[in-house]
Order: C-alpha cells, then sequence, then structure tokens
C-alpha cells in the first residue's frame, strides 16, 4: 500500500485504499488458511500496525487481521504528543507523515475562561523537529504500509470471532470471517494479541478482566474547518466546558467542543451541542470565516479502565488494554509507544511458555508505570468538577507526567527489532 500524497484529493486517496484493499482480497490463497504464524494481530490501526511491523521488522512470521476495510478513517483528535513524534521519528517514517501535509505545529497556544495566557513553544529535541497531528486515515496507512514492507500480511476485511485453545486453556490461535465472502478461516500462533480497540472482541474472547475502572466520561463534537492557524494546538477552558484546535491534513483543522458526559446523553443535535460549548469554552474563537468540511462527529463519553492485558497465549495494546478520556489528546502516542513495549517483550522471550507470560507481565508493569499519574490526572479533568485555578495546576501535572515517557523513549537504544525488553 503506497503512502498518500498530499497533493491527492482526499476522495481519490480513499479510492486507492479500497482498490488496495480489493486487490489484497483476491491475492487470498489456500496456503494462508490453517498454517501457523509466529504472532497473530488482531487489528491494524496505530498499535496494532506499529506491533505487526516491530515484530515483523526483527524477522517474526507475522498475520495481521483488520475488520475494517483499508483507508477506513476512525473518529480522532489526531494530535501527537512529542513521545508519539519521537516512535515516528525512531522508526524511520516520520518523514512519511510530514510528506502528507501534516503541518509542523510550533506551539500551544492556552485560553482560560476566554483569556489567553503565554503560549508554550514547542521546542526542537530529539527526533521532535516540532509536533504534528496527521489524519487517522494517514498515519493508519503508512504504519500498515511499514507493516506490509517488514513482511507482515496484513488481511482486511478480517473479523475474528473466536480464540482457539489447548487443553490447558492457552490461547494458540484464532478463527476469523473475510466480511466479503463469508469465508472462515483459521489460523494458530503462539502468541494472538488484540489491537482491536477499546470494544475489544480479543479482550472479551479471552475473559481479560478489567484492573482499573474509571468513572468520569466527558462527551466530545468535533468536525473539520479550513482557514484556521496553522501551526499551534489551541486549548480552550471555560467552568464546564472545553474545546481545542488541531491542525491537520488538507488544510484542515480539528476543532473540538468538550462536555459533561450528562450534557451529551440529553441527546442534543450534535450541532446545537457544538454550538453551545464552543461558545462557552472559546469565546474568541471565531469559525464564522470558516469552511466546514464534512459532517459534525459526536462521542458520548466512556469511563476509562485499564485491563489485565497479558496471559498464556495473549496480551492486548493500545485502547484494548488502556483507554482513558480524549481529552489529554494521548491515544496515539499511548498506542505508539506501548507497541514497542510490547514488541521487546515478546522478543526477549518469542514462542510460549513460563518465560513468555512474564515477559508479557513486565510489559503490562513497564506500561501502567509510565502511564498511571497521566492516566488519574485525566480522570479528573474529565470529571469537569474543576475550577480554573485547580485546571491550571492539573495541566501542569499533565505536562511533567508525559516526561518519564519521553525520557523512557529516547533512552531506547534502537528499534524493537535490536533490542530485548524495554
Amino acid at each position: 500500500m503506497g503512502h498518500l500524497s498530499h497533493r491527492e484529493n482526499p476522495d481519490v486517496r480513499q479510492d486507492k485504499c479500497n482498490k488496495t484493499a480489493e486487490s489484497l482480497r483476491h491475492m487470498m490463497s489456500a496456503s494462508t488458511r490453517n498454517r501457523t504464524w509466529d504472532v497473530i494481530v488482531v487489528g491494524a490501526r496505530c498499535a496494532g500496525a506499529a506491533t505487526a511491523m516491530l515484530l515483523a521488522r526483527a524477522g517474526l512470521d507475522v498475520l495481521v487481521l483488520e475488520a475494517g476495510r483499508a483507508g477506513s478513517d476512525t473518529m480522532s483528535t489526531h494530535a501527537l504528543m512529542r513521545g508519539g513524534v519521537i516512535q515516528l521519528s525512531r522508526w524511520g517514517l516520520l518523514d512519511a507523515v510530514i510528506a502528507t501535509g501534516a503541518p509542523a505545529i510550533n506551539r500551544t497556544d492556552f485560553h482560560y475562561g476566554g483569556e489567553p495566557v503565554e503560549p508554550v513553544e514547542v521546542r526542537p529535541g530529539s527526533g521532535t523537529p516540532a509536533l504534528y497531528a496527521p489524519r487517522r486515515f494517514v498515519v493508519d496507512a503508512i504504519l500498515a504500509d511499514a507493516a506490509v514492507s517488514a513482511g507482515a500480511d496484513l488481511r482486511f476485511g478480517a473479523q475474528v470471532v473466536d480464540v482457539l485453545r489447548d487443553d490447558h486453556d492457552t490461547v494458540t490461535g484464532v478463527r476469523w470471517r473475510d466480511r466479503a465472502t463469508g469465508e472462515l478461516s483459521s489460523a494458530d500462533a503462539p502468541l494472538v494479541i488484540g489491537a482491536d480497540g477499546r470494544r475489544s472482541k480479543v479482550a472479551d474472547l479471552v475473559g481479560a478482566p478489567l484492573r482499573h475502572q474509571g468513572t468520569a466520561a466527558g462527551g466530545i463534537v468535533l468536525g473539520y474547518f479550513s482557514g484556521l492557524d496553522r501551526h499551534a494546538y489551541q486549548w480552550h477552558y471555560s467552568l464546564g466546558a472545553t474545546a481545542g484546535v488541531i491542525p491537520t491534513n488538507d488544510g484542515l483543522a480539528c476543532v473540538w467542543a468538550g462536555m459533561p458526559g450528562h450534557r451529551f446523553a440529553s441527546r442534543t443535535r450534535p450541532a446545537a451541542l457544538f454550538g453551545e460549548f464552543i461558545a462557552r469554552a472559546a469565546p474568541d474563537l471565531d469559525l464564522s470565516a470558516s469552511r466546514q468540511s464534512g459532517p459534525l462527529r459526536g462521542f458520548p463519553g466512556a469511563p476509562g479502565f485499564v485491563r489485565v492485558s497479558s496471559g498464556p497465549g495473549w496480551a492486548l495494546v493500545g485502547d484494548a488494554g488502556y483507554f482513558k478520556d480524549p481529552l489529554t489528546a494521548h491515544g496515539m502516542t499511548d498506542a505508539l509507544r506501548d507497541a514497542e513495549v510490547l514488541a521487546r517483550a515478546v522478543l526477549s522471550a518469542p514462542g510460549a511458555g513460563r518465560h513468555t507470560v512474564d515477559a508479557l507481565r513486565g510489559y503490562e508493569a513497564a506500561r501502567d508505570e509510565v502511564s498511571a499519574e497521566l492516566r488519574n490526572l485525566t480522570e479528573r479533568i474529565a470529571s469537569y468538577a474543576w475550577d480554573l485555578d485547580e485546571l491550571r495546576d492539573l495541566l501542569r501535572q499533565v505536562s511533567r507526567a508525559m516526561q518519564p515517557e519521553v525520557r523512557m523513549l529516547l533512552a531506547l537504544d534502537g528499534p524493537a527489532a535490536a533490542s530485548s525488553a524495554a
């Protein structure tokens, strides 16, 4: 699958992705079914494609099953924090993201109660010339392309319906359905990785219990607008309301309005919610001269959680294992970070057995250690039970909570393919 060019119309890009998916289906052969792989990854967005890429680059035989179609979009705030940019740079993919026209973000503007404060400049650092916020159908495609280039076998329209187990209840593979033909197939592997999102089918099938369940959930409505500042993240806060502007591809910015979950649950039309909460959180944000591209989309919110993310023959990565409210815009960065932490654990103890189970538990521990503080802060912010002075302090703590992640990633001694577990 070729990289997406910023010179192409988005509709042309989508058509190319659709044709790629059809070609991949025709390439399927009997030799692919009922065979054994080193790893099966379920899900081919940020977390799954990145994990598959790293394992394939290390020489493992990787099958990737994605229920959606190639090039499909998903709701996202798009913002990459420094840790996410570091990962794309380390993996040699940042230039591909930049080539799609995703603008360089050089500063972050904060507004409290409609009043701006001194902007925070984004200082170039190791692997991070700036921050970026690519559309998901752009960055997911780049990661999937890199996984295929590394040797992974990627199947779109492949819906996992069950996991296979041995007599000891260890997961040994999956059964999946081709959504185009309805054909059922099975594939064996000593490790199945669920990277299939918040409502993970793999997590459900293996019975992964919750280790932590949050209580706060904020709603969000977002849309895409042209004619806005292309070089700054904008965060707006007022009592009971939040908003943001995140520049992305095609000359557009993702503009979002956030609100307590119960307000979204009142079933008011997304357009009315968007207008109300943009006006409340960002009274100085004038969209009258901007052109809206596409419809507004809403997310009612969902409490964050941490699932037990490994067991005999299986592991979870990305939102499948750890999900938090999108208010802190850290989900994509989490996914890219945890993909490498997991890949390193797998490579340190390939195959199956006690050593593999222990390595996967080490992955969980490393993920939880670097993310627990940010998770708790996000939960507090998503409650909307703060005044602006408290919120300013919470956001300063969020900035500090990201630093251990950056230090960890910068300390890695090379790609996962050449290293043991982090």
